[in-house]
């Protein structure tokens, strides 16, 4: 018999119409048949939610090595915040046959060129979700972890004309490395270049004159796997284009971490950093916010990187629904371990199974 933990759990995710812990081989990504001129032979799944919004935005995920597109995505949120809020999920995925790690190669010129290699699949990628879900191309942002997130790096350097947006976590500069050696120096901080080289990589990458996306980096103090360094050399790689000063416009605290924030004449948040304070390798989590799950390289910060960047992306237009989903992990907790310890009554079961059908939108 299911315990009364785990029926709550299903209520809670039944308008998703997704079970509580999904994984690699029961994940609701679809697999994108029609990938384009795919000249790195790269995978891609992607979600789009029955309530999909009239010109949907996208944002594109990239998981870091060792991942895959499922286990980034349970572990992430990005779905399940896109079924909520009704915006489309892209997930181009590594194979082995490109990297044994699978890793995205951002250290080779020739998967980071526009018009080249894998930065090109993924823009051929793109093309297809806006082409067969009517997505609005104003609003295509992408992301992503470690290798992933230098590759994202790179999407926006090689075609800013795309993306609205980018949020890079652990990652590294574009065009920073040319070789494995160099990518392992790089990682621990070694041999960056310094800002004016950086600045004249992403010039140079493509033609573009128009607007410049926004960027979001996000990187853990503690991190022995991609030295914080590389997140200031992001920082200083993009501050050229955006013409914002050399010291952040302004410094805060956000659910205990530090934020920090450069803004251009028009007083927009062009380029943002958030420094989590004593987290090592990986994409940041707030699991009692409802949202993601830990796993190796996704850790439980206490704040939600996948939350912080799809509100300043817009995608997220009030709290109601990330409220809903705290109050039930709120609610949850206590009854799992009242359900240890003693007897549930029957008035007890009552109101928390009236709070997880609230919080599954299935009554109000």
């Amino acid at each position: 018999m299911r315990s009364l933990a785990d029926t709550l759990e299903r209520l809670a995710r039944f308008r998703r119409g997704k079970s509580g812990h999904a994984t690699a081989a029961t994940s609701n990504l679809s697999r994108l048949q029609r990938l384009g001129p795919n000249s790195a032979a790269l995978e891609a799944w992607f979600h789009v939610p029955e309530a999909l919004t009239e010109a949907p935005a996208l944002v594109v995920v990239l998981h870091g090595c060792t991942q895959n597109a499922a286990g980034y995505d349970h572990a992430s949120g990005w779905s399940e915040l896109a079924e909520d809020f009704g915006f489309a999920v892209l997930y181009p995925e590594q194979v082995h046959a490109n990297n044994p790690n699978l890793c995205f190669n951002w250290f080779n010129l020739s998967d980071v060129r526009r018009g080249q290699g894998e930065v090109h699949s993924i823009r051929q990628m793109v093309e297809t979700m806006i082409a067969e879900h009517g997505i609005d191309r104003r609003r295509v942002y992408i992301t992503g972890l470690s290798a992933g997130g230098a590759m994202a790096n790179a999407a926006l350097c090689a075609y800013p004309e795309v993306f609205a947006g980018g949020a890079i976590i652990a990652g590294l500069p574009y065009a920073a490395a040319t070789s494995v050696p160099e990518a392992f120096d790089r990682m621990r901080g070694h041999g960056i270049p310094n800002a004016e080289n950086l600045q004249k990589r992403l010039s140079g990458a493509s033609p573009h004159a128009g607007a410049w996306p926004t960027i979001s980096v996000w990187h853990g103090t503690n991190d022995r796997t991609v030295a914080e360094a590389n997140a200031n050399a992001i920082i200083a790689q993009w501050s050229g284009v955006h013409g914002v000063p050399s010291s952040p416009s302004s410094v805060e605290t956000v659910d205990g971490h530090k934020r920090l924030a450069w803004r251009d004449r028009s007083g927009r948040d062009a380029i943002e950093l958030y420094l989590i304070e004593g987290m090592g390798h990986g994409t940041p989590l707030d699991v009692a916010s409802g949202y993601g799950h830990t796993a190796p390289y996704m850790l439980d910060a206490g704040i939600s990187s996948t939350l912080h960047v799809a509100r300043s992306w817009g995608l997220t237009p009030s709290f109601q629904r990330r409220r809903e989903r705290a109050d039930y992990a709120r609610s949850a907790r206590p009854a799992q371990a009242a359900s240890r310890s003693r007897p549930a009554r029957q008035g007890d079961i009552q109101a928390v199974i009236e709070r997880a059908l609230r919080s599954a939108g299935l009554m109000r």
